[in-house]
């Protein structure tokens, strides 16, 4: 039996999280303008995370347009940190890990 996952609950609980409390989070450079790359400390409240933060391996997801619709003030807030002006986007995807050699979780948003 396959099991596809669903991180969205995962991804919003942690994202409500990180924006309450900035100090667990640091923003990564990428080469990309329409991304936001964090790396949070892994004391962070992560629902899940051996499913939706595989060890030292990229889970990527699509978000549903529900998620967005539902939780565009949240990905705005998170957008705002690509410093670029605030521009629409159709679809987020995000892309998880559990760094194990740093003890941190990937995360980063992908704004298309």
């Amino acid at each position: 039996m396959i099991i596809v996952a669903s991180n969205s609950d995962s991804i919003f609980h942690l994202l409500s999280f990180l924006k309450r409390h900035p100090d667990k989070f640091r923003i990564l450079k990428t080469g990309y303008n329409n991304v936001v790359r964090l790396s949070v400390s892994a004391d962070a409240p992560v629902a899940d995370a051996d499913l939706y933060f595989p060890q030292d391996r990229l889970m990527v997801n699509r978000l549903s347009d529900d998620f967005v619709a539902q939780h565009g003030a949240l990905l705005d807030f998170y957008m705002q940190k690509m410093q670029l002006p605030k521009k629409g986007f159709l679809e987020t995807w995000v892309t998880t890990a559990y760094l194990s050699q740093k003890d941190r979780y990937l995360i980063e948003l992908s704004f298309e």
